[in-house]
């Protein structure tokens, strides 16, 4: 059980992870953690407020610090991806997972899209775009690579890389955070995940973040207690009504 968790990075005012903490916690009868939406802009910053939280914290973290824990926390994202979004500080060590490609695969087969033999194309390069692209990949998925602020370099997913074709689903992932407005892509169906407040559960980006946060329970948070969590089905109802 930890003392604290909640959401780190900036803006974070909008997050949905608070809730869904409570929420999961509430259904495995963990709710006596204090949920946190700690503001900052840097890791000097993040590292600063956390020295002040004594106990174990279970964080979810969003930009600008999916990279910076990798050489000041000492905690390692996967190849390729080299970003981590979720934390966890237990006896004054971090460990961390990266789960935006599990989460974004996860969401795409609730709405009905099965990733193996399917074409993405993603904008972007980030890493939010390099986690998706190997979870993509991984999956037998196959990926139409768009370049934005910065391209997506080789990794793991280079196999999946196509020149061109029909991409049944598309994501901008140079959209600002908050709900910001995507460039259109061609694509059969286009999504984000980027969430503002107010969100509904029926949006893409708030299926998303639900699944991912479930992956960081599965992964890091309660690997012992992976045949108690709710089905993503169940926590997007839980956040329906709470």
């Amino acid at each position: 059980m930890p003392a604290y968790w909640g959401i780190a990075g900036y803006p974070v005012s909008h997050s949905l992870t608070p809730r869904l903490f409570a929420l999961v916690g509430e259904h495995l009868e963990m709710d006596e953690a204090i949920p946190i939406f700690l503001e900052a802009k840097g890791i000097d910053e993040f590292t600063s407020l956390v020295g002040d939280l004594e106990g174990e914290i279970w964080f979810s973290c969003t930009a600008p610090l999916k990279h910076s824990p990798q050489t000041r926390l000492g905690v390692s994202g996967p190849e390729g991806v080299n970003a981590i979004n979720q934390l966890s500080r237990k006896d004054g060590v971090w460990s961390g997972v990266s789960t935006d490609g599990f989460g974004f695969v996860a969401a795409c087969r609730h709405i009905g899209i099965e990733p193996a033999g399917c074409t993405l194309r993603i904008r972007g390069g980030g890493s939010a775009a390099r986690a998706i692209a190997a979870a993509w990949a991984d999956e037998g998925g196959l990926i139409i690579a768009e370049e934005g602020r910065r391209p997506l370099v080789s990794g793991p997913w280079n196999s999946a890389i196509i020149e061109n074709g029909n991409a049944v689903i598309g994501i901008d992932l140079d959209t600002a955070p908050a709900g910001g407005e995507s460039s259109t892509l061609d694509a059969e169906m286009q999504v984000s995940i980027s969430y503002g407040d107010g969100a509904s559960t029926d949006e893409f980006a708030v299926i998303m973040v639900v699944a991912q946060h479930l992956e960081a329970w599965k992964l890091l948070f309660a690997p012992d207690r992976v045949d108690e969590l709710p089905s993503l089905s169940l926590l997007l109802q839980k956040l329906s009504v709470s």
